[in-house]
């Protein structure tokens, strides 16, 4: 298994991709944590993933609730092999229409929420731990309405790179998955009609090279591949799964 004896902590680990990676990385021997903000929906994920796994009800937007997550991590591992920072949101921020909370909702949990995470588990990563950031094809393009949601992820991108050259000296590795358009609940939230959300995610697969929206699963295959020994030689890379949306 690739990822034996390990531990790994993923943030937003309740649903779509985050629980699709801890039910891989379980499955590939890894000791399992998830984090989330609800905690009924943490039980759900955990029944999933077996009585093994651990879940921690933490908000990635407060600072104390990363460091409370970290010693938590800490005294059920010990330290940590594996960090993926995969909690965010994506809504549409227009120029014309955006206002300061809606901005801060987007900002403090696709980007402070990333930083204060990783400050609160740098700590405890073992020397030659992975660290994966989830960033968006949108950080390679400019599409009208999404402008926060793009900077946001631009953002972490650069945040892979930083941090690498941080941590150089303990060899963590930091990297990115850039997800393209996953069809996971995130498209159902904001009120639409199930009509509705269909036919938005069919409008987004019509343009997308390989005809679909990638399933989490897809993610969580790169994910698992940046986890493991086999991207040993990767640092500050990102690694773009996106069915050629934003490359052809």
């Amino acid at each position: 298994m690739k990822l034996s004896g390990k531990t790994a902590l993923i943030t937003g680990g309740a649903s779509g991709i985050g629980l699709a990676a801890a039910a891989l990385f379980a499955r590939e021997g890894a000791r399992v944590a998830i984090t989330g903000r609800e905690e009924a929906r943490l039980m759900q994920a955990k029944a999933h993933l077996g009585d093994t796994a651990i879940t921690i009800v933490a908000d990635v937007r407060s600072r104390e609730a990363m460091q409370g997550m970290s010693r938590q991590v800490a005294g059920a591992f010990g330290g940590l092999d594996i960090f993926f920072a995969n909690a965010g949101v994506a809504f549409a921020t227009p120029l014309s229409g955006t206002d300061e909370a809606r901005y801060d909702e987007l900002m403090d949990i696709n980007v402070k929420g990333v930083f204060f995470s990783m400050q609160a588990v740098s700590p405890i990563l073992r020397e030659g731990a992975s660290v994966i950031l989830n960033t968006s094809w949108l950080n390679e393009v400019g599409t009208p309405g999404l402008s926060m949601l793009s900077a946001s992820k631009a953002a972490v991108r650069s945040l892979a790179r930083t941090w690498s050259a941080e941590l150089l000296d303990r060899k963590i590795r930091v990297n990115a998955v850039s997800p393209g358009a996953i069809d996971t609940p995130i498209h159902a939230r904001g009120g639409s009609t199930p009509d509705q959300v269909q036919a938005g995610k069919d409008r987004i697969a019509s343009r997308i090279p390989l005809r679909r929206l990638g399933e989490p699963s897809d993610i969580a295959e790169a994910a698992l591949f940046l986890a493991s020994d086999a991207s040993r030689y990767m640092l500050g890379a990102e690694l773009v799964v996106d069915g050629g949306f934003s490359q052809l």
